[in-house]
C-alpha cells in the first residue's frame, strides 16, 4: 500500500510566493500615490483657505469706506504658507467683481486655484 503524501509542491510555493511580491510591490507603489495625494490635498485646501480670507478681507475694506467700495483696489502678488495671492478688483454696475488667484508650486509646474465673487456697494 502506497503512503499518501502531505503538502505543498516546490512549484505551489513558488507560484505563491511570486503571486504575494507581486501584491506587496503594488501596495507599496500605491501607499506612495496617496501620499503625494494627500500632500496635493493639504495644499489644494490651504491656498483655497488663504482665498477666502483674501475675499473676506477685501469685503471689510469695501463696507468699511464711504461710500462703500473706495478703497478697492487690485493688488498683489502676496506670499504666506508658500501660496502667492493676486487679486483683481472691476467695477460692475453698483458692485465690484473680485477675482482672487491662488498659485503654489507642485511636482509638475504651478498649480493655481481661482475664486470669483461679487461685492454690492
Amino acid at each position: 500500500m502506497k503512503q499518501a503524501r502531505s503538502g505543498f509542491t516546490i512549484i505551489e510555493v513558488l507560484v505563491a510566493v511570486t503571486v504575494l511580491a507581486v501584491g506587496v510591490v503594488a501596495l507599496a507603489g500605491s501607499a506612495g500615490a496617496v501620499t503625494r495625494m494627500i500632500g496635493r490635498g493639504k495644499i489644494d485646501t490651504r491656498a483655497a483657505q488663504l482665498a477666502i480670507q483674501k475675499v473676506d478681507s477685501l469685503r471689510l475694506v469695501a463696507y468699511s469706506t464711504t461710500p462703500r467700495c473706495t478703497a478697492l483696489a487690485t493688488g498683489g502678488p502676496a506670499t504666506t504658507d508658500r501660496v502667492t495671492l493676486s487679486w483683481t478688483v472691476a467695477a460692475n454696475g453698483t458692485g465690484r467683481d473680485v477675482n482672487v488667484s491662488a498659485s503654489y508650486a507642485t511636482g509638475r509646474g504651478t498649480h493655481t486655484e481661482a475664486l470669483t465673487t461679487y461685492i454690492e456697494c
